[in-house]
């Protein structure tokens, strides 16, 4: 019987599996009840009992060898068939790709890039690591000026001339050094500030600036231009313009668009009043003109900045910038689709 169990085993190893009948042939052939492992089994039970032990254990293993090829075969004929209907009929949908959304400060950010690119606005980008010079100095801001104080900066220990751009006026700074006006262009990017992170404030945000320098702009020029800007983007045309400071325009002022009052989340937002504070503006800074190398007595200019968080959660009324960064795809989700 030993010779008989090791021929069947050989044969079992040596069988191919050319299609589902040889399949069916092979099962018939060994593991049916007329099988010549079944034949096998009941010549078994007419041996001595001092005999059966070692041969019970190799055809044990004899037929799980069988079932196992048997079953293996199967499963790789029916895969084969699957990957053959799904090749062959061209009409079957093909599997879903994830498609990935863009992010609501992008989306922001183009909208507002789109509004200024129809007056003839275009965008200028510098670098995020940026020098004392371009960042305070020529902005009005010299070493011992208080204004300093309002903006926590992150210097970089080695150097203390080198720090992370704290607003995106240096680059207003480049641009007016290497180009002679008219000057008319969008600043877009990230800023840092030493700030304690919360729902209404974080260490890293981003800013978008404007800059029309040209002969005889005038402050009615800068209105008329946000007047139009609001407008467009929130479709709110009531605007006012409160007198402020900063170092780099004079007069300088605090824009802000009236919301209303219609509903529970207009009067939390706007603290009751209607009104809400969207961005900052002036007229540059003669200093700022001759830092640069441009005629302030031919030229003047506005300028203007706004935080794209800010805009962006009062579009899409969110509670807490911290959403921005957190990468929750919950929460991106729901942008999916937005240019």
């Amino acid at each position: 019987m030993n010779e008989k169990i090791q021929k069947i085993q050989q044969d079992i190893q040596g069988f191919i599996f050319e299609s589902e009948e040889r399949i069916e042939t092979f099962r018939i052939k060994y593991l049916s009840k007329k099988g010549e492992i079944s034949v096998l089994f009941k010549e078994f039970k007419t041996l001595p009992s001092w005999g059966k032990k070692q041969l019970g254990t190799r055809l044990n293993d004899l037929k799980n060898q069988a079932q196992s090829k048997v079953q293996q075969a199967k499963i790789s004929f029916s895969r084969q068939i699957k990957n053959r209907e799904d090749f062959e009929d061209l009409t079957k949908p093909g599997m879903p790709f994830t498609i990935g959304a863009r992010h609501p400060v992008s989306v922001v950010k183009n909208r507002i890039v789109k509004i200024f690119r129809n007056i003839g606005f275009i965008t200028a980008e510098g670098p995020e690591i940026e020098d004392d010079w371009h960042n305070f100095t020529a902005l009005n801001l010299p070493t011992y000026h208080p204004a300093r104080d309002m903006q926590d900066t992150f210097f970089i220990e080695q150097n203390p001339d080198i720090l992370l751009r704290t607003h995106t006026s240096s680059v207003q700074i480049r641009y007016m050094k290497s180009h002679q006006p008219p000057i008319r262009i969008l600043s877009p990017g990230r800023v840092y500030r030493n700030e304690a992170i919360s729902a209404r404030s974080h260490c890293m945000f981003h800013q978008i600036e404007g800059l029309y320098v040209d002969k005889q702009v005038s402050f009615a020029d800068l209105k008329q231009t946000l007047q139009y800007f609001t407008t467009t983007l929130f479709g709110k045309s009531r605007l006012r313009l409160r007198p402020s400071y900063f170092p780099f325009t004079e007069p300088s002022a605090e824009v802000d668009v009236y919301w209303g009052l219609e509903t529970e989340i207009d009067q939390r937002i706007t603290k009751g009043t209607g009104w809400l504070e969207i961005m900052g503006c002036g007229m540059v800074d003669p200093q700022v003109l001759r830092n640069t190398g441009i005629d302030n007595e031919e030229f003047s200019g506005f300028a203007f900045g706004m935080g794209i968080e800010r805009i962006a959660l009062l579009l899409y009324q969110i509670g807490d910038i911290r959403s921005y960064f957190e990468n929750d795809l919950r929460f991106l989700k729901q942008f999916e689709g937005a240019l």
